[in-house]
C-alpha cells in the first residue's frame, strides 16, 4: 500500500458527500460503513459504495471502506457488498489479535473470488484503537494482507476510553503508543503509517501543529474529517520544494563523491555518508518522487 498524506472519511450512506470527497485534495478517502452510519442505513451505505466502485472503476482514485467489526451481524454482508474492482483496501475496526486479520482475510478471499476480483488486490489496514490491539501490534502487522496501519489517538474516542489517556493537543500521554505503532510498523516493512484524528474542524492552526508533531514521530499521513484539512496534511507530510532540493542535491554531492572514491562528503556544511543518502532516497520514495 503506497503511502497516504491524507486519508477523508466520509459516511458510506451520503452519497453526495461521497462525492464531494472524491472531488478533495485528499490522497484517498475512507468510505465508512461503521460508527457514522445509522444501523437502519447500513445497506443504503453499501449499495452506495458499490456504486461509487463501479463509477471509479479505472481511475487512479484509492478508496478504502471501513466495514463493522467482527463483534456485529453486519461484517460479512459488508466484505461481500464492497469487495469489488477499484477497492484498494478495508481499514479493520476494533481489532483485538491477529486472528481478526486472518478472519477478515477469510472473508475477502471469498469475496474477491465471488465478485471476480483479482485475487490478493484488496490490502488491509489494522485500526488500532483497542489496548489489546496496541499491545499486540507486532503480531497483528504480520497478519495476511496487512499493508497498512492506522493508529487512533483522538479525544475520547474509543481508544482514549480503552487505555484510560486523558486527551492533549500536545499528545504527551500517547506518545510512547504513537511511537510503539510506528516501530512495530518500521520493523514490519510497512510504509503506510497513518494517524487518526484531529476533530477540531475549523482549528487548522491545531491541525497543523498536531500533523507536524506526529511527522516528526514518522507517521507519513492522517485520516482526516474535513475536506479542508487535506491541504494542510498534505504540506505536512509531504515534502516541500526547498525539502526535495535539498534531498536532490545530497544525493547527487554523496553519489559525485563515490565516483571519486570518497566514502563521506561535505554538503551544506555537514558531513554526509551512504546512511544519509538513503534517508534521502527513502524521503523522496515515500513522497513518491523517485
Amino acid at each position: 500500500m503506497k503511502p497516504f498524506r491524507s486519508l477523508l472519511f466520509v459516511p458510506g450512506h451520503k452519497k453526495d458527500w461521497i462525492h464531494k470527497a472524491l472531488a478533495s485534495e485528499s490522497d484517498g478517502i475512507i468510505i465508512d460503513l461503521e460508527d457514522s452510519v445509522p444501523q437502519d442505513s447500513k445497506e443504503l451505505a453499501r449499495s452506495n459504495t458499490r456504486e461509487i466502485l463501479a463509477e471509479q472503476e479505472g481511475s487512479s482514485r484509492s478508496i478504502l471502506v471501513r466495514p463493522n467489526a467482527l463483534d456485529t451481524q453486519e461484517f460479512g454482508r459488508d466484505v461481500a457488498a464492497v469487495v469489488r474492482a477499484g477497492l484498494t483496501g478495508l481499514l479493520l475496526p476494533k481489532l483485538f489479535g491477529r486472528d481478526d486479520v486472518v478472519r477478515f482475510d477469510a472473508l475477502v478471499t471469498a469475496a474477491e473470488i465471488a465478485n471476480d476480483v483479482s485475487r490478493g488486490s484488496v490490502e488491509l489496514m489494522p485500526s488500532l484503537e483497542t489496548a489489546a490491539s496496541i499491545n499486540k501490534v507486532d503480531d497483528i502487522l504480520s497478519g495476511p494482507r496487512v499493508g497498512g496501519v492506522m493508529a487512533a489517538a483522538a479525544k475520547d474516542a474509543d481508544v482514549s476510553r480503552e487505555v484510560g489517556f486523558s486527551w492533549t493537543p500536545e499528545g504527551l500521554e500517547t506518545l510512547y503508543l504513537r511511537s510503539k505503532v510506528v516501530l512495530a510498523a518500521r520493523s514490519a516493512g510497512i510504509r503506510c503509517i497513518v494517524l487518526g484524528l484531529w476533530q477540531e474542524v475549523r482549528n487548522l492552526d491545531g491541525l497543523r501543529t498536531f500533523a507536524q508533531d506526529n511527522h516528526r514521530v514518522g507517521y507519513t499521513g492522517q485520516v482526516i474529517i474535513h475536506p479542508t484539512h487535506a491541504p494542510v496534511a498534505n504540506e505536512e507530510y509531504g515534502l516541500s520544494d526547498k525539502q526535495e532540493a535539498y534531498y536532490r542535491g545530497l544525493i547527487a554531492a554523496f553519489e559525485d563523491g563515490q565516483a571519486n572514491g570518497h566514502g563521506a562528503v561535505s554538503y551544506d556544511g555537514e558531513h554526509i555518508d551512504l546512511a544519509h543518502a538513503a534517508h534521502a532516497r527513502e524521503a523522496l520514495a515515500v513522497a513518491g518522487l523517485i
